[in-house]
């Protein structure tokens, strides 16, 4: 019973090219998704500006996934194709990937990554990249039963500028304005 629901919502689900218009909904989704308890690395990187420069640089991998039933985005792919220079490597990199948490288990994940793989070629990729956090369980199950292999953690450091002379040396008020 629960393959045949999984397999109804799916076929209502269309992937298509992010549009102008869904900027503002792909952006919200992300807010509810890469939350700071839930993803807090992803959740400094995750503003406007990232979906907007991945709408404008590579139009062409970056998607969305309407449910025609409500016509309500529930899920989204950005993407970009990677040329290395001196090399006959292009990479396909999936930086984004979200789905509305109410679509959980319903392929859309799938369906998203699916198409943007096939783009991904179309672009003479060689190789696509993802990353998630070490921790996201969820993720790393997916992306293994998707044929993504050879997992290594990543490191997240960061450095407080503002103990920085540098920093405090630019913040500094200048000639008669008051200080902040």
């Amino acid at each position: 019973m629960r393959d045949n629901n999984r397999r109804e919502s799916l076929q209502r689900i269309e992937v298509r090219e992010l549009e102008l218009d869904d900027l503002a909904a792909v952006f919200a989704l992300g807010e509810r998704i890469f939350t700071a308890d839930q993803a807090p690395t992803l959740h400094r990187t995750w503003d406007p500006y990232e979906v907007v420069s991945f709408f404008q640089g590579d139009p062409e991998t970056c998607l969305v996934a309407i449910d025609e039933q409500t016509e309500t985005i529930c899920g989204f792919a950005l993407g970009t194709v990677l040329e290395k220079r001196r090399s006959a490597w292009t990479y396909g990199y999936l930086v984004w990937l979200g789905v509305d948490p109410a679509y959980g288990n319903a392929g859309v994940g799938g369906k998203l990554l699916a198409d943007l793989t096939e783009r991904f070629i179309e672009q003479g990729a060689r190789m696509l990249l993802v990353d998630t956090e070490a921790d996201n369980d969820r993720a790393l199950k997916f992306f293994a039963r998707n044929g993504f292999g050879h997992p290594r953690p990543h490191v997240f450091l960061s450095k407080n500028l503002t103990r920085e002379p540098a920093y405090r040396k630019a913040r500094k008020p200048k000639g008669n304005e008051p200080a902040k």
